[in-house]
């Protein structure tokens, strides 16, 4: 009986695991989206792809779970450049992009 509770419970923590990293991974997504659209560059492959995870603190000192997101985007439709997204716990903490080419519009 205690076994069937253990693995019921291991089985529980590693859905609530992966489903939140989903919807970190949405978020995200809908905020490299956004920041490429701002920036008039277009997203490549319209994907993120988890680069690390990590526990830290936040300013509160609460342990929260830091994840890094690599994407990839083009200025030119020519060059692929590479970004980085970091969510602290659901929340975007930074948008980081590789210096990129512009073109001139003359």
């Amino acid at each position: 009986m205690w076994d069937d509770l253990i693995l019921i419970a291991l089985l529980l923590s590693a859905y609530l695991y992966w489903f939140n990293g989903q919807q970190a991974k949405e978020v995200a997504l809908n905020a490299v989206r956004g920041h490429c659209s701002k920036l008039c560059v277009q997203m490549l492959d319209e994907y993120v792809a988890l680069n690390s995870i990590r526990l830290i603190r936040d300013r509160d000192g609460n342990m929260r779970v830091r994840r890094a997101f690599l994407f990839e985007f083009s200025s030119t439709g020519n060059e692929r450049y590479n970004g980085a997204c970091i969510m602290l716990g659901r929340r975007v903490e930074t948008i980081h992009m590789e210096p990129y080419r512009i073109e001139d519009e003359f």
